[in-house]
């Protein structure tokens, strides 16, 4: 499946509208409301209710000034981006609404949907997390087929996705904004999902910053090892603590007199992708 560069914006998808030009000349349609269909791939989950009033009282005083952007298809249209455009229209009783109309197949649509949100800053993290989910296992991207759509580096679209492997109650945590996804990085570096829920408490009840809990993670991840680790040289023990916030997952220094080793978990090939990822690009800044 070729896979198209969408990361420079929406202008290469959606028709820019002179403004000289009339409604007919731009292409731009009035189709009823009663006949239009949410975006099924719509990868936003979360309507502000206090921005959408903004914009109902806006589109009350001025009307839809930007069109909404659909597809036909056999029993009315199919909406792919504009949806608080929609909702406000419906909740002001408009009969119909401006639209450009596009031919869109179904992956065109999960990938405008997701340039949007992304462009305007309007999904959480784990609402993007699905959405790169979506192409992935419905529409067959790599990683960094999903990274080239975006404009993204893949270890970016790597982390992300990583927020998918957390407990369900800290994914609603991040979607809710009690924590972010630094936070939710530091989080994932603990083995086990009971550690994680333990840190999350933590960190919420004293409203740790991300830096605060990525030392309180690496603490925790030094109290778990064997007793004998304890004993280890302070400087070794600091530069494990560096190395798993760099990582964001358990490293384990073994030291010797004369040689050693170093281990780095990983926790499925994905996250040992995202691994690699980082000693590629470190690598990279020092040629």
């Amino acid at each position: 499946m070729e896979k198209r560069a969408l990361g420079k914006g929406l202008s290469a998808l959606i028709p820019v509208k002179d403004p000289n030009m009339s409604a007919s000349q731009s292409g731009v349609l009035e189709i009823p409301i009663s006949q239009i269909r949410t975006n099924k791939y719509q990868p936003r989950t979360d309507f502000k209710q206090d921005k959408l009033n903004d914009l109902i009282n806006s589109i009350r005083e001025k009307g839809v000034v930007q069109p909404v952007l659909a597809r036909k298809v056999r029993d009315g249209y199919e909406l792919i981006a504009g949806e608080r455009r929609l909702r406000a229209a419906k909740t002001l009783g408009l009969e119909k609404i401006p639209a450009i109309l596009k031919n869109a197949t179904d992956v065109d649509m999960l990938e405008i949907s997701l340039i949007e949100n992304i462009q305007r800053q309007e999904l959480n993290s784990i609402e993007e997390a699905v959405a790169y989910q979506r192409l992935v296992t419905e529409f067959g991207f790599t990683q960094d087929a999903v990274a080239k759509v975006l404009g993204k580096d893949r270890s970016t679209v790597a982390n992300v996705l990583r927020l998918l492997n957390l407990p369900k109650k800290i994914q609603g945590y991040i979607s809710n904004g009690d924590i972010s996804a630094g936070h939710a990085k530091a989080i994932l570096a603990l083995p086990t999902e009971g550690a994680q829920m333990s840190a999350c408490v933590v960190i919420m009840k004293k409203g740790l910053s991300v830096r605060e809990s990525e030392a309180l993670v690496a603490r925790r991840l030094l109290g778990s090892k064997p007793a004998s680790t304890h004993k280890k040289e302070i400087g070794i023990s600091e530069i494990e603590n560096q190395l798993q916030q760099v990582f964001g997952t358990r490293v384990v220094i073994v030291h010797g007199k004369k040689r050693g080793r170093i281990q780095i978990e990983y926790y499925s090939n994905e996250d040992l992708n995202r691994i690699l990822d980082l000693l590629n690009s470190s690598r990279q800044a020092k040629q």
